[in-house]
């Protein structure tokens, strides 16, 4: 079985969230979801995509990565799936594929699982269940 091919989640890494939520809440005029807190905001995008803002360090720890002199660029693309089994499925497919292991999939803070991968190129990827952001019949999420 494939991957499909999608990107549920782009995650921009911040070095004051504050700021960041102000630039595209006031800025853009784009909506905040209601899934955010103080620590991260989410914005639904167009197509089923999210857009999220957290903490540069905080993603950068939560990806296993040292945020400082690593080349971290501080976006990660997520891939939301339907069941923890399938982002094990999809995280040894893309480790069989090439892909490097950065964080393998597990129980996670937020109340999901989720693990990282880095593609051959370096690009950081998370394969993530979220039960809070369902998905839809074309596997893109609606943030509340």
């Amino acid at each position: 079985m494939s991957m499909r091919p999608r990107v549920s989640l782009i995650t921009l890494g911040v070095d004051d969230l504050a700021r960041a939520r102000r630039f595209y809440e006031s800025g853009l005029g784009w909506k905040i979801s209601s899934a955010s807190n103080e620590n991260v905001v989410f914005i639904q995008l167009a197509g089923g995509v999210g857009l999220g803002l957290f903490s540069r360090k905080s993603l950068a720890e939560d990806a296993h990565l040292s945020d400082a002199g690593s080349g971290f660029s501080g976006i990660t693309l997520a891939q939301n799936l339907e069941s923890k089994e399938a982002v094990d499925r999809a995280m040894d497919r893309a480790i069989a594929a090439g892909g490097k292991l950065l964080k393998k999939p597990e129980d996670v803070f937020w109340g999901g699982y989720s693990g990282y991968f880095a593609d051959p190129e370096g690009h950081i990827w998370e394969l993530a269940w979220n039960p809070f952001f369902p998905l839809s019949a074309d596997g893109g999420i609606t943030l509340p």
